[in-house]
């Protein structure tokens, strides 16, 4: 008996989608819900699993083919079945090297995970791969290097082992995904008239709340506490008070909605390119629902399992590039919406700060910039500037206390 496979749906007002890649050839045995294919859409990729274990017998859909939903591009039959003559034989991509081991440090892996291995001094041939064929992944990666940085540290740094790429002299087609990412950031940019403002803020205080609550918080929450939520906290607090922030210009009509709800979308790094899953309802959640509805999608977008509603329905959008060391960026405003934050790196500086004794003096302070880019049309610079104030000072008074668990204080003192 054989079952043939669905191409499922891939989201709201998605009705096609592209297979950008076989996973399995004809013959092929498969597991239950193992990946049999990749498939595109102007939204996201996404893996297609089989329903049921067995041999692939047929391929009806070629790789680079588009698909309608509810198109059956694939055949499963019992063990042991004779795989039927193909109509149309998939041809493996010649530019594309077959799967090896992970232990062969030459191994193809893609360029964003090799550059990832190189800037954390990775060595590939100590990542277990946990891809289809063994093949090494981002989040194999970032593992590797958290196990790494978890052992004594080296008693002094050592410089990258810097890698050429495997692209390097080679012309390859557009995937479809960085496509939909340029057309989008090339409509942004050609439909709103975009500006950026910075502001420096100093988070000394909150780094230190941060580091004494993270262990607790892990325990507790099941998640760990990265400065990110903090910052998500602060932008839809301040965005309640600055609705202009948080609206969408419809100029052909004439009109503006100010939106009654703050869904925040977080750009998310991912091997195929960024992708922004969404935070539904932010300015409802406390630092632990958002540190959780942080990590939830950001694994989804690693693990290539993200669905394309996740992606959808932002009205604000958070980018923190200062992950990667950028110290700040002039990021653009997605489509449909009027602001974007951007967060840069946290640097020790010697800053001028106030004692109550001794005035004014200089001390080492942890500081990042923290960067609004926004559609100028709506929102005035002097509106951006009051939105980072606000944010500013949200991250500087540090109260969060309470949302992690902690006592203030003066409650300890009444002990």
């Amino acid at each position: 008996m054989s079952v043939s496979v669905t191409l499922p749906a891939l989201g709201e007002s998605v009705t096609e989608g592209t297979v950008t890649r076989w996973l399995k050839a004809v013959g092929d045995e498969v597991a239950e819900n193992e990946p049999l294919l990749e498939v595109s859409t102007d939204k996201v990729d996404t893996e297609i699993p089989s329903p049921v274990a067995g041999v692939l017998l047929e391929i009806a859909v070629a790789e680079d083919e588009t698909a309608e939903v509810g198109a059956k591009p694939a055949v499963i039959g019992a063990a042991g079945a004779a795989p039927a003559p193909a109509p149309a034989p998939v041809t493996p991509d010649p530019a594309a090297p077959a799967a090896v081991s992970p232990a062969d440090d030459s191994a193809y892996v893609t360029p964003l995970v090799r550059k990832l291995a190189s800037e954390n001094g990775v060595g590939l041939s100590t990542v277990k791969g946990s891809g289809v064929g063994g093949r090494i992944r981002k989040q194999d990666v970032i593992a590797a290097e958290a196990a790494k940085t978890a052992a004594p540290a080296a008693a002094a740094p050592k410089a990258p082992v810097l890698e050429a790429s495997p692209l390097r002299g080679r012309t390859v087609k557009l995937p479809h995904i960085r496509k939909a990412i340029a057309d989008n950031m090339h409509k942004a940019l050609h439909e709103q008239a975009q500006l950026s403002s910075v502001i420096e803020v100093d988070i000394t205080k909150l780094m230190k709340l941060r580091a004494k609550a993270k262990d607790g918080f892990a325990t507790r929450e099941g998640v760990k506490l990265s400065p990110l939520p903090f910052f998500v906290k602060a932008a839809v607090q301040a965005l309640k008070a600055h609705p202009v922030i948080n609206a969408r210009l419809n100029y052909d009509q004439g009109t503006i909605t100010y939106f009654d709800s703050e869904n925040v979308g977080i750009a998310v790094d991912s091997e195929k390119g960024l992708m922004t899953p969404v935070i539904k309802g932010a300015g409802d959640l406390n630092i632990a629902g958002i540190a959780k509805r942080t990590a939830e999608p950001a694994n989804k977008v690693r693990t290539n399992q993200i669905a394309p509603d996740d992606l959808a329905g932002a009205t604000f959008t958070i980018s923190n590039t200062g992950s990667r060391g950028a110290l700040f960026d002039t990021v653009i405003v997605p489509p449909n919406q009027v602001a974007i934050l951007g967060i840069g790196a946290t640097v020790k500086r010697p800053v001028v700060v106030f004692d109550p004794e001794l005035g004014d003096t200089i001390a080492v302070r942890d500081t990042t910039y923290v960067t609004l880019s926004y559609d100028h049309r709506l929102v005035d610079g002097a509106d951006a500037a009051r939105f980072l104030t606000t944010v500013k000072q949200i991250l500087e008074a540090g109260k969060f206390t309470a949302e992690l668990g902690l006592q203030a204080p003066q409650e300890r003192l009444r002990c």
